[in-house]
């Protein structure tokens, strides 16, 4: 006789309770769950506790940048090591995307900071600023300033190409004379392309470039725009032929009277003042950090720091392609440089033509050695370009990169967005809540950090994105305080004040309006001679007294 079986409860839904308890009325279903405590170890540590070990889904190779906010696991990113020791992506480059304030600038400095421990070189070509000046000082690295009236950088000046092919031969040193021939070439184009925000025709290019080479023979020494003026001026058989002038001086006095006066813009101080037009002040090393400090050219001369921009850029990849050339070589060590180019939207929109000498500025990084991090604020910056092929070559920057990192963004961005990084309904969710305002603090009145400072989602091609959030350290904050200029006391008097652990500002120094710390370094072309030794001085009336 078989054991009859009690009726199933319908109210507790079977003779096991439920995942949360019982359902219904007094049956102790709880409707939060509360998560499990999580500890993290390598797999030496925890191998005993299997089965309840689970691995991290977020990288543990490169510069540790912060912590996965899904899991809390350490996160480490950077280009050079994703591509060299990972093998994550095949181009060591990044792409920064996200609106101003919320820490774009701040992972680069996390980055480079790893990676100059890794032995990597940071070399910031440009910082408007300054957000990268007080790192490299920190590092030991050296700083160059460029402005009206603070430093000049030649753009006729091949830097060590000239020293590096005395040192190489062959094919090493032709190959190393043509490039930096081309991108003298290229970047005085490239400055007319400013001064008339369109490029030069095909006859001024050549024109150029054959004026390039007469220079190289001529002139001893290392020339200035100004001799490159000349040679143009006096019309070498050369220059004329490439000029097409049909043997008529008048002819070429007309083809050649736009480039002249271009270049004489160049010289004489015009738009964008006389930073090109002398010999370079502080020539840059090869063997530490290096950043260009820009911050002393006001926002409102767009093109003159849009030409400054891309002057460094030029120049300091080809440092870069000099130091690569003695390592192949075997005459110098081989040397890795992680290169940072902020603010790309300022230098494209400054004239049409500027996108393709960007684009032939950073195709080249894989081969060279260069790991690369470009910095813009949205999609729409490189979409608002005038002309279409423009567009499609500023898009192709970020299509190339090796991986995209984006912090907060408005909800109009993510259609430019999501047509060349694939993002999810909630990754686009996450990164337009990333972008709301701070709150007020009603109790003290001030505004709270806005939620997305220090978030970012890392996406690399169509695989799911990694939310992190860059947690700084206590020296980390100092040098990365941008808002320095804001720290004023009740009488307006400048403050000096250091970050502790906890993110607590202490005022350490007040500064006087008379203290020549707080002024800038002296114009050398105002600077007065040194008075008289009292000794030597003469009284001229008599009766006076010293």
């Amino acid at each position: 006789m078989s054991k009859k079986k009690k009726p199933v409860d319908p109210m507790r839904g079977g003779k096991r309770p439920m995942p949360r308890g019982w359902p219904g009325m007094g049956g102790g279903y709880s409707t939060y769950l509360q998560a499990p405590a999580e500890w993290r170890g390598t797999t030496v540590q925890v191998c005993g506790m299997w089965p309840f070990a689970a691995g991290t889904g977020s990288p543990m190779v490169g510069v540790p940048i912060g912590r996965n906010i899904l899991s809390g696991a350490t996160m480490c990113c950077d280009p050079i090591s994703w591509f060299m020791r990972a093998k994550l992506i095949s181009n060591p480059s990044v792409f920064v995307l996200g609106k101003p304030g919320l820490g774009k600038s701040t992972i680069i400095r996390r980055m480079a900071l790893g990676l100059a421990g890794y032995g990597v070189m940071p070399l910031v070509l440009g910082d408007l600023k300054p957000d990268y000046k007080d790192l490299i000082e920190a590092l030991g690295g050296q700083v160059i300033q460029l402005g009206r009236g603070r430093g000049h950088l030649n753009v006729l000046d091949p830097g060590e190409s000239r020293k590096a092919a005395l040192r190489l031969t062959g094919s090493a040193r032709q190959a190393i004379q043509a490039d930096a021939h081309g991108r003298r070439s290229t970047m005085v184009s490239a400055l007319i392309s400013i001064m008339r925000s369109a490029p030069p025709t095909d006859r001024e290019e050549t024109i150029i470039d054959e004026a390039l080479k007469v220079l190289d023979e001529r002139h001893d020494g290392t020339p200035v725009l100004r001799d490159l003026l000349r040679v143009v001026q006096e019309a070498p058989d050369r220059v004329r032929d490439v000029a097409l002038d049909r043997g008529s001086m008048e002819r070429y006095r007309q083809i050649t009277e736009g480039l002249e006066a271009s270049l004489i813009g160049l010289v004489g101080g015009g738009r964008l003042g006389e930073i090109f037009s002398e010999q370079t002040d502080h020539p840059m090393a090869m063997d530490r950090p290096v950043v260009f400090d820009v911050s002393n050219i006001d926002d409102s001369e767009t093109s003159l720091q849009a030409a400054v921009l891309l002057a460094c850029w030029s120049y300091g990849f080809g440092a870069v392609a000099v130091s690569q050339a003695l390592a192949d070589a075997g005459l110098e060590p081989r040397r890795h440089y992680f290169v940072i180019l902020d603010e790309l939207w300022r230098v494209l929109r400054a004239g049409r033509g500027l996108v393709d000498r960007v684009d032939a500025l950073t195709r080249l990084n894989r081969q060279r050695g260069v790991g690369m991090a470009m910095i813009s604020h949205t999609m729409s910056d490189l979409l608002a370009l005038e002309h279409p092929e423009d567009r499609m070559k500023a898009k192709g920057f970020v299509e190339r990169s090796g991986m995209v990192i984006c912090g907060g963004l408005p909800r109009a961005e993510m259609e430019n967005l999501t047509a060349v990084v694939p993002l999810s309904g909630e990754e686009q969710n996450m990164l337009i809540g990333w972008q709301d305002p701070p709150a007020w603090d009603p109790a003290t009145g001030e505004e709270a950090a806005p939620p997305g400072r220090g978030n970012f989602l890392v996406k690399v091609g169509g695989r799911p994105g990694i939310p992190v959030h860059v947690a700084l350290t206590s020296v980390e904050r100092e040098i990365n305080d941008t808002n320095k200029l804001w720290k004023t006391g009740a009488d307006g008097r400048p403050l000096k004040v250091e970050i502790g652990d906890d993110g607590t500002e202490e005022v350490v120094e007040e500064y006087t309006f008379d203290d020549p710390a707080m002024l800038p370094p002296p114009d050398p072309s105002t600077r007065l001679a040194p008075p008289p030794d009292p000794a030597t001085r003469i009284v001229a009336k008599a009766g006076v007294e010293e």
